[in-house]
This record gives structure tokens, sequence and C-alpha cells, in this order.
């Protein structure tokens, strides 16, 4: 195209003066440094160091090798991004040869599955959130938990089939996925207890659906009815309530689709048509049965009768819930009915838009925020669905947007709408004292937390950095080789109030890619030009360009997606089963702590207390595990609490194992850092040695502190 130019301006030049032939020639020059700057390396734009210092402290390494670092016009959404990627850490549970699993609560909960203390409602959520990890080894991992190890042991319902195919379109390598097929199946067929083969629709309980106190389940209860709340779990709304639900309609409409898309990549094609005419069924079932015409919503109606209600009928009122086939684009694309003017119910203050947080029900219903039920150990507020604002279906919501923006046409919602919301739910994240600290659910009308329970603090089961990479960014994961990225700002930026002026992300890995994605508004910020820019593998791939859909095809990957060997084993976990690895101590401050340093959980707030401390007059403190038979060992990670002046990092430590009787210091110790440090990582590196039991000897830090081992962890020589 260049050569073509040339000729031109040599053509023009016998018909035309000097002045225009030079002025063309200055265009031309133009044209030809931006072709050439278009496979140029990228500049180093985020000092990515300074900011990972800045946000996790002596814990910086592990983010530096693991999340996408982002630079955006928001200090609020920037600061819960980097809260968001701590608290997603602090969840990671090792769980010794099976790898690792991801929590909900960080305490353990009674309902929770044991020992593990996982659970499965809030899996999905982990998937969509954890497929943007530089390493997709946690995901992976969670993946081969869920299916072969029973952690999808349908508790709740859920969608984890299309989660767990969803972290395969980031990751470019589906074989993660596609390897627990039949565990797939079986468990989508499993669902079938819930199923009604007439309506051609799946049912449940609210609390089936971890909704509890739904407008199914009080109405269904009689408690809609009464004037005076009941604290009878029986006659309040905890139960009852079955319905034919949009949300686990929508989940298995999701996981049949996920499950035709991987069958196809394992090449069962007869597997693929089965699942896609599955979700083409449910799909019709919805859109016939879940529409519900007078309330322009999708909305539950109900299975059974009791007293109160009756079998097939509409419940009285919309819910949040009704957007969820939308986050799974279950709504066709074009259709005589306007489904999306249901968006307009959440634009609205007297409907499901709170001014602190979006209503899970409307005000208009008669019980809305009415408390029926109470912790008995504190007396607080448990958890409810008939108002209250919850990260969860928010989380939810915001992904069905995101979806409806970017692949639907219509006129009801915009993309600013996107932004106002995923304002709203972030300023949700942080406490009246400034501090970042997720609750399980909200005030929508006043912003407090409701529930506030000591389970509540740094609660898990939402997306976040999701809905600011494949949302608010816009990159759209897909199975090809094609990076699309749509950022959900509109393109009269410029003009919008709080306008959203730049953003950069760096070190994104997208199918093997190393990914960059960098807005500015006017090209001042960064330095690389107007408007958008992709950049893969270090190279400007794409603009700058206006605001907009971009596509770039990707070429082979930069890097192997995933790792070829074991991962790391924990050694020394025990997640809470009888039997070894067992945990001793010189003495400790309290007796179950002691069990605390070695289960496999391991976080840095303090608002949840895990670990294990010596007593505070115990002069030669050490902490022991026995394996319960022979091991080899090559390294130990630990890890302490920094909650100066009163927990800090011991002095010093030194690593002993037991020979004949006696221990002995272990030969050849490397520490990094050398002088402990708090929080962090703590590792200490040794020629591989084997041993029944082994121990640490620690040097307390300076008084009045004393030091709280969080975590222990022994690796073996591939660790």
């Amino acid at each position: 195209m260049v050569a073509t130019q040339w000729k031109r301006l040599i053509g023009l030049a016998a018909h035309k003066g000097f002045t225009s032939v030079f002025l063309l020639w200055i265009g031309l020059r133009c044209f030809v440094l931006h072709a050439q700057d278009a496979g140029r390396p990228a500049p180093a734009t985020l000092a990515e160091a300074q900011i990972a210092a800045k946000n996790f402290g002596a814990d910086a390494p592990w983010f530096l090798r693991n999340i996408p670092f982002l630079e955006i016009d928001d200090a609020e959404i920037q600061r819960i991004y980097y809260y968001r990627w701590k608290l997603f850490r602090a969840h990671i549970r090792q769980i010794g040869e099976p790898g690792v699993t991801v929590t909900e609560f960080l305490p353990n909960v009674p309902w929770a599955r044991q020992p593990y203390t996982d659970l499965n409602d809030s899996a999905s959520f982990h998937l969509m959130e954890g497929r943007w990890l530089r390493d997709p080894a946690v995901v992976d991992s969670l993946i081969d938990h869920l299916y072969a190890g029973g952690g999808n042991d349908r508790h709740f319902s859920e969608w984890i089939a299309y989660a767990a195919w969803s972290t395969t379109l980031v990751t470019g390598d589906p074989a993660p996925a596609v390897r627990h097929l039949d565990s797939m199946q079986y468990i989508f067929n499993a669902w079938d207890d819930h199923f009604d083969w007439k309506r051609k629709l799946y049912w449940i309980e609210p609390i089936g659906d971890a909704t509890e106190y739904s407008i199914a389940s009080i109405d269904a209860s009689g408690a809609g009815f009464t004037s005076q709340p009941s604290r009878d779990d029986k006659e309040n709304g905890f139960t009852k309530g079955f319905a034919f639900r949009p949300s686990i309609n929508s989940y298995q409409f999701a996981n049949a689709e996920a499950i035709a898309e991987l069958a196809k990549t394992a090449g069962e094609p007869k597997v693929a048509e089965e699942y896609a005419e599955r979700a083409a069924s449910i799909r019709a079932a919805v859109l016939n049965q879940l529409w519900n015409p007078a309330l322009q919503h999708f909305t539950d109606r109900y299975q059974r009768s009791t007293k109160y209600v009756q079998a097939g009928e509409f419940i009285r009122g919309r819910e949040l819930v009704g957007y969820v086939p939308w986050t799974f684009d279950l709504p066709p694309k074009s259709s005589s009915v306007d489904y999306a003017q249901a968006w307009s119910h959440v634009l609205s203050s007297a409907e499901l838009a709170g001014a602190y947080g979006l209503r899970t029900v409307e005000p208009t219903y008669p019980r809305y925020l009415t408390q029926y039920r109470y912790d008995k150990a504190t007396g607080l507020p448990e958890c409810q669905w008939n108002g209250p604002s919850w990260p969860f279906q928010t989380s939810q919501a915001l992904m069905a947007l995101a979806n409806l923006l970017n692949d639907y046409q219509q006129t009801t919602i915009t993309r600013g709408d996107y932004l106002r919301l995923l304002r709203q739910y972030t300023h949700q994240h942080e406490l009246a004292n400034g501090e970042p600290d997720l609750q399980e659910d909200y005030n929508p009308d006043t912003g407090a937390p409701i529930v506030g329970l000591p389970r509540s603090h740094h609660y898990n089961h939402s997306t976040y950095v999701d809905l600011i990479l494949s949302g608010l960014i816009g990159i759209r994961p897909r199975s090809d080789d094609i990076l699309e990225v749509n950022p959900l700002l509109a393109k009269e930026n410029a003009a919008q109030k709080n306008a959203i002026r730049y953003f950069d992300l760096q070190d994104l890995v997208y199918h093997g890619h190393t990914i960059g994605v960098i807005y500015d508004r006017d090209g001042s910020r960064y330095g690389l030009g107007k408007g958008l820019s992709l950049f893969v593998d270090g190279r400007r791939a794409a603009g700058p360009s206006p605001l907009g859909r971009i596509e770039v095809k990707l070429g082979p990957s930069a890097k192997a997606v995933h790792a070829t060997g074991p991962h790391s084993v924990d050694l020394a976990v025990n997640v809470g089963a009888p039997g070894f690895p067992r945990g001793s101590a010189s003495t400790s401050a309290s007796p179950e702590s002691v069990a605390e340093a070695i289960d496999g959980r391991m976080w840095f707030f303090p608002e949840i207390v895990n670990g294990w401390s010596p007593a505070a007059n115990d002069p030669a403190s050490w902490y022991a595990v026995d394996f319960g038979g022979t091991r080899k060992i090559a390294s130990l990670r630990l890890y302490f609490a920094d909650q100066r002046p009163q927990l800090a990092a011991p002095a010093g430590y030194a690593v002993e194992i037991k020979v004949d009787g006696q221990w002995k210091k272990v030969g050849g110790q490397r520490r990094k850092p050398e002088t402990p440090l708090a929080p962090g990582v703590n590792l200490v590196t040794f020629p591989a040695v084997d041993c029944k039991e082994l121990r640490v000897v620690f040097t307390s830090p300076a008084r009045p502190a004393t030091f709280r081992l969080i975590e222990l962890e022994a690796f073996g020589p591939q660790g």
C-alpha cells in the first residue's frame, strides 16, 4: 500500500505545484510512521512494583506473578479492583494432593461442605473471577475439585459447567473442562429430580437457590399475609415457596450450552446436538412461561400450591433475579416481544434501583425489608432476599447488563447506566470507616450492612474483577483466535459527567498472549495516541482509535498456556480430617489455634483471626508438624500476621528435624527474605531431607509484640 501511495505522489508531481506535493508527502510520511508504530513494542506505562507494594505490602510478590495490573480514572474502582484480588487470594485454600479449593466464607460455617469448608453456590463466581489470573493453576485445580473431588454436590442450584467453560475462553485451553465432560452431564441430569416434564421447566425452593426469604417463600409460608413477623422458620419464609424460577432455569440453560460447546471440542457431535436441543427447550419454556407480561419482567411461578398460593400463579412482584436470563444470553436477540423493557425497572428509584444498591425485591412488596430471622448467638439480623442488596445478585445483574449492551439492540438502558451502577456496587465494598470489607448484604436505602455477623467480613460470593475486565474494559472472551475488546464507555464519553478519561490494563494473559488495553481520551496521559489501543505480546496490534469494538486476530501463543508439570502439593496441610499431618507447639494462646496453622487457610485480614501464637510467657517457642510417615521436604513457606504493635514477624527462625529422637538443625538453610516479614511469604529452602517430624524454632519479636503463624506450608523437591 505504501508503494502505491508513492506512485500516486510521483504522478501528481508532474501535474501539481511543489506546495501540493510537499503537503501530500507530509501526509504520506505520517501514514508510514503510523504503520511502523503498529508493530513497535509498548512502553512500560505502569509502575507495577510500586502499585503492588502500595496495595499488598510485603505480600506483593504473589500479585506481581498472578494478576493483571490496572490504572483507571476512578480512584475507588482502582482501589476495589486490587482489594478484590486480595480477597480472592485470601479465599484460596490448600487441600493437599487434590490442589486447592476456593471458599465463600473465611471461617467455617455449619452448612459448608466438610472438611473443605467450601460451597457449590459460590463456585461459579470463583471460576469467573479466577479465570483472569495469569497462572491458570488455581481455576484448573478448582474445576478438578468440583467435578472429580465432589465439590459440586448440588447443595444449591449452580451454573458451574458454564463457568468452567468460561475459564477456557480466557485461557484458550479447553482441556481442564473437557476432561470432566462426563461428570458435567451426570450432574446436569441429576437435576431431573427438580424438573417438570410437562412444563419443561426446573423448579426449586428458594433456600435451595441460596435466596431464602424471597417473595415465593414468604408468601407460600403465609408470612406475607400476616401483620406480625414470626421468628418460626417453619412459618416465616425460610423454607417453602417451591417455584419455577428464572435463576435455576437460566443456570441449566447455560450449563447445557456449555456442555454442547465442550462436546464439540471433544469430538462428540451427538452429545453436542443433544445438549444444544436441551438448551433450546429450556429457552422456549422460560420465554413462554416465566415472562410476566403484566410486570414486564421474568418472574417466578409457583410449582405447588399451599394454603396461601396456587400452583402456576406468578409471584406478586418483581425481583432482581429476573435479570439472570441475560447473564447467559437466554433472551433472543430479536423477538416480537421487547424483553429489554424489563431493564427500565432497574433505572427506577421506585422499583429495583435503590439509592445505595440494587434491590432484590421492589419496595411495593408488602414485606419489603421485613426482618424475619436473627442469629441465635448474637441476635443480629440473618440473611434475607426480600429487598436487601446482595453483591451475589448485583454482580449477576451487571454481568447480564454487559451482555445486553454488547450483544443486543435496545434503547432502554445505556453504557452510562452500566458505569453508574458499577460505581454504586463499587462503593458497597467500603464500610463507613472507608476501609474495604465486602459484606453479605446491604440496606439499599441507607447503604448500611444488614447481616454484619463475624462470618460476614470479606465475603466471597460475587464477582468484581470480571465485571471490570469483561464489562467495563470490554475484553469479550471467545473460543476462536480473535481478541475482541469493546469498552462499556459511552462514545460521547468526553461530554459525560465524571467520565472515565483513561485506563491502562497491563499484563493480562489471554489465550497464552500477554495483552495490554489502553484508553487515553486526549492522548496526554500515556503518550501513545488519542483513543483506544491494543497491545499483544508487547507490540501494538490496533489503535489508537475512537472508542468502540476492536477485533484482532491472534497468532500462535507466545508461551505455553498451561504448565505441564504437577502442581505443588503442601505436604503439611490438614483441612480438618482425623490423623496426620498433625501440628503441635511449645505453648499456645488458644488450644484450637494449633490446628489452624496447617489448615490450608491463609489470609491477612485482621477482622477474622486465624493461626497460632505462643503463650505470652513462652521463652522458646516452636511449632512442629508430624507427617505420620517419612516425607522428603525441601522447602517451607511461613506466613505471619502484621498487626503492630500487638503482632509482628518473629525476629528469626530456624528449621529442625527429628533424628533418632533428637531435634537437629537442618543444614544449608537459605531464607528469602533473610529477615522475617509480615504479611507475605517467608521462604526457606534447603537440600531435601527425609523426615517424619519437623519443627520451626522462633526468636520472638521485641516486646510488647508477639507473633502469629498464620500458615506453615511444606513442599518436596518439586515444590
